[in-house]
C-alpha cells in the first residue's frame, strides 16, 4: 500500500480514539488510497509475550495450580500475565516457600502493579537481598514470613532498606 517498509506503532489506549480520528481526517483529505489505512490496536500478542526473566535468584517458592478443567484453548500469556507492562518473571532459589508451593528452580510471575497487601506473597529487596516471602503486618510493621518451618519470620526494622518489587501471581513449576 505504501510502497515502503512499515513499522507497528504502539499508542496508549487512552489516546487511541484521538489518534484514530486524526488519521481518519488525514485519510479523508488525502483520499482512501493514500496515507494510513487503519489502526489495528494490539492489545495482547497472540504468539509470544517476552517478559523479563531475571537471572538473579531469590529465596523461596510458590504453588503451580494447573487448571486442567479448562476445555477451551488457553492463552498462557493472558492466563498468567494480566498487566504485561508491569510483569516480570524471576527464578526462585531456596526452599523457604515450599509450604506455598514455591520450590527451588521454579519461575514466579510477579506483577508490580498489584498492591502488596497483608497475606500476599511478594518479591522484595531487604537490605540488598532479593527475597520472596509472605507479607504480614504485625503492629503495623511489615514482617516477611517464610512458608517453611525451618526458617523464622523476618521483621522489617525501621532502618532496613526495604522495597517491595511486586506481588507473586503465579508460579511455573516443572515436574
Amino acid at each position: 500500500m505504501y510502497g515502503e517498509e512499515t513499522r507497528p506503532v504502539r499508542i496508549p489506549c487512552g489516546l487511541l480514539a484521538e489518534v484514530t480520528a486524526i488519521l481518519d481526517r488525514y485519510r479523508r483529505r488525502r483520499g482512501p488510497t493514500q496515507g494510513p489505512g487503519r489502526i489495528m490496536p494490539v492489545t495482547t500478542p497472540s504468539i509470544s509475550l517476552p517478559i523479563p526473566l531475571y537471572e538473579s535468584r531469590i529465596s523461596a517458592g510458590f504453588p503451580s495450580p494447573a487448571d486442567d478443567s479448562l476445555e477451551a484453548a488457553l492463552d498462557l500469556n493472558a492466563y498468567l500475565v494480566k498487566n504485561p507492562a508491569a510483569t516480570f518473571l524471576v527464578r526462585v532459589e531456596g526452599d523457604s516457600m515450599i509450604g506455598a508451593g514455591i520450590h527451588h528452580g521454579d519461575i514466579i510471575v510477579v506483577d508490580r502493579s498489584l498492591e502488596a497487601k497483608d497475606g500476599k506473597v511478594i518479591v522484595a529487596v531487604l537490605n540488598g537481598e532479593l527475597t520472596v516471602k509472605r507479607l504480614r503486618y504485625r503492629d503495623s510493621r511489615p514482617v516477611l514470613f517464610p512458608e517453611n518451618p525451618k526458617y523464622p519470620p523476618i521483621p522489617v526494622e525501621d532502618d532496613a532498606d526495604f522495597l517491595v518489587w511486586g506481588v507473586v501471581t503465579s508460579v511455573l513449576h516443572k515436574v
